[in-house]
């Protein structure tokens, strides 16, 4: 018995070290909701149309005349880049976060509008484009996230879409009817940054390499030791790494 109340005894004590561990960690440090007003307090919601007439929602980060757009993958919406956003409105950028066409989180996140079709969401990034120009932006570079990248590589690809630099994450050559083959990639003059996982499961290492292998000049490809895929590249092991990767390639090719 005596056995028996010593183990009931250090259970108990483990269980109120464990409380107070996790009670000093949320007083001390910043909580998600806090983290979230942060972001949201330096942007503001906007909504604009894709090339062919569909109404997206997005956010709007920064000011400035060099801007960025940035395009989320599947399985996301358009918060998951507010972070990073940020980050960069601070560095001089004028930032567009938006959600594809069918995507509707909803609250801060908003609600675009059409149905979900990956195979037209080339459509969205160019709309997205457009918007920034029409807010003043004179220079565009695209960053990507897995089907954002491969949609922002053939946006990138249309004549006329004039931007300096797109950066992928992630980004497969294929996904769902929307493909970025060595026909779409030849037409794309701007500056190209293949960001990868060496060990994603979804095999985007690979789908980097053959990226930058049918691309024109200039061009980058950089594969990091991560299992991580698209935006989560920005917040697992090497995030450190990805993000200074992006903000140096794209202050190469901006006037920031």
């Amino acid at each position: 018995m005596r056995t028996t109340g010593r183990r009931i005894g250090w259970f108990r004590a483990g269980v109120l070290a464990a409380l107070a561990t996790a009670i000093l960690a949320s007083s001390c440090g910043p909580s998600a909701g806090s983290s979230r007003r942060a972001e949201l307090s330096a942007s503001r919601a906007v909504t604009f149309r894709s090339v062919d007439g569909v109404r997206l929602s997005g956010r709007l980060f920064g000011s400035g005349t060099d801007g960025v757009v940035l395009s989320h993958m599947l399985p996301a919406d358009q918060s998951s880049w507010w972070d990073f956003a940020r980050k960069l409105a601070d560095r001089g950028y004028l930032v567009l976060t938006y959600d594809f066409r069918g995507y509707c989180p909803g609250g801060d996140a908003g609600c675009s509008q059409g149905s979900k079709d990956v195979a037209a969401i080339w459509q969205d990034v160019i709309g997205a484009i457009r918007f920034l120009r029409s807010q003043g932006a004179h220079r565009i570079e695209l960053v990507g996230a897995s089907m954002g990248g491969t949609a922002s590589l053939v946006a990138a690809s249309r004549p006329g879409t004039d931007v300096a630099a797109v950066v992928t994450l992630s980004a497969p050559t294929s996904i769902e009817g929307l493909t970025a083959d060595e026909s779409v990639l030849t037409n794309v003059s701007a500056a190209k940054l293949f960001v990868a996982g060496n060990s994603d499961p979804t095999g985007s290492a690979q789908a980097a390499q053959q990226l930058y292998d049918e691309s024109p000049p200039p061009k980058r490809v950089e594969i990091v030791t991560s299992p991580d895929h698209g935006t989560d590249l920005l917040s697992g092991n090497q995030a450190g790494i990805v993000q200074t990767l992006i903000f140096n390639y794209l202050d190469q090719y901006s006037g920031v």
